[in-house]
């Protein structure tokens, strides 16, 4: 999920065929009712997407794009009244795709979780096709993959990073089934200006690109880089479903565990609305771990046990902060990694093209962090997009499994 900010954006440049729906993928399609056939399908309408790439790389796209499952090792207790004993759904954030999940996913399939991920309608074609998308097609998505997963599971998990963590609670508060959170960044509360992201539909139909927050080069095949002011204003919308939701449900669901992690320097989303969800979590074994910069002078008042504070400054690797894009990727990743294909430098595009163009061709010089204003000060850098902390983070999750019912 990108940064919020500019909800009304500034001189972009021009519009091309990517930034118009592709027709494929705006609604969800109901889904068939074998995951493994949904998977394909979804795979199919990706090459049509893509026809006009490579074939290498269209490959590359589509398996980082696609929907995907995986199963527990031999080892791990059965369940009882189905095949497994536990199973995870993952849903990825806004302008990403499932290929975000695949670290969270290894570690849930090692630790004994059947695994399912979605893609959310609107993701991994093209920019275009979050357009006209609504907040409900990725809410039935949602509903779709925890169907399948309790076809096979006898304890329904959910995990969702960014706009997928909102999606996770929401659809926990009316599913019984649903035995645990985990969050990553979750989207409970984004810019106010969200709200009126949409009033562009008076006078955009003269001006197309005012649609867009930012129009992007979108390098990144997992990702897309250019938003338009329509996902802000449905993300919006679901945190208000959610806000109702959870006052209608009380505290219930609360009581169930609820694990998160998250920045205190994240740009995209507040995370003091995470921290007070997480105050209100009441289950013992519930935990939030929080990365910030000064975890020494860090005020709360949550009790010792369910936080983890954890310092996100690493100097001698020149990172300044964590980032809301970097708490599910793990350093050994071979595009968002240490050493990764990829280099997050939209924040410099198009106004400061000398930064951006030094930025993307010496990423190793770069500094990295969350592209706050301080950070921004400090010379040329990129937005981190891996954990350099995500071992020790398997670890706490770990620790919270191993406290699960």
């Amino acid at each position: 999920m990108q940064p919020l900010r500019s909800i009304f954006g500034s001189a972009t440049p021009s519009l091309e065929a990517r930034h118009q729906p592709s027709g494929l993928n705006t609604k969800f399609n109901g889904g068939p009712s074998v995951f493994a056939d949904y998977v394909a399908r979804t795979r199919e309408m990706l090459g049509r997407a893509h026809y006009l790439t490579g074939d290498i790389i269209r490959e590359e796209i589509i398996d980082g794009n696609a929907p995907f499952d995986l199963k527990p090792p031999p080892g791990f207790l059965p369940g009882q009244q189905k095949t497994y004993r536990r199973g995870i759904l993952l849903t990825h954030g806004l302008s990403d795709s499932p290929y975000s999940m695949r670290h969270l996913a290894a570690f849930f399939q090692e630790n004994g979780f059947r695994v399912m991920a979605i893609l959310l309608p609107g993701h991994g074609t093209q920019p275009g096709d979050l357009l006209d998308v609504d907040w409900q097609e990725w809410a039935k998505a949602v509903t779709y993959g925890v169907n399948r997963l309790a076809e096979e599971v006898d304890q329904v998990y959910l995990a969702g990073y960014s706009l997928g963590g909102t999606l996770s609670i929401y659809h926990s508060l009316g599913d019984s089934r649903v035995r645990g959170l985990f969050l990553f960044s979750p989207a409970l509360q984004i810019s106010q200006w969200a709200a009126w992201a949409n009033f562009h539909k008076l006078y955009s139909w003269l001006m197309p690109t005012q649609k867009w927050i930012g129009i992007k080069l979108d390098r990144d095949i997992y990702k897309y880089e250019s938003l338009p002011k329509n996902a802000a204003a449905q993300v919006h919308a679901l945190t208000q479903a959610l806000n109702i939701r959870l006052q209608q449900s009380h505290t219930k669901k609360l009581d169930m565990p609820i694990f998160a992690a998250a920045s205190s320097d994240d740009i995209t989303v507040r995370t003091s609305a995470t921290m007070k969800y997480m105050l209100r979590a009441r289950h013992p074994a519930s935990k939030l771990v929080l990365y910030t910069t000064e975890p020494e002078k860090f005020p709360t008042d949550f009790p010792a046990e369910k936080l983890e504070l954890v310092n996100s400054v690493i100097s001698e690797q020149k990172i300044l902060s964590s980032a809301h894009t970097a708490i599910v990727i793990s350093p050994e990743d071979k595009h968002y990694g240490m050493a990764g294909e990829y280099a997050n430098c939209v924040h410099y595009y198009p106004g400061e093209m000398g930064k951006y163009n030094a930025c993307i061709a010496h990423p190793a010089a770069n500094f990295q962090g969350e592209v706050t204003e301080k950070n921004l000060r400090v010379g040329i850098m990129q937005r981190l997009m891996y954990n350099p902390n995500f071992a020790a983070l398997k670890i706490s999750m770990k620790q919270f499994i191993d406290k699960l019912p």
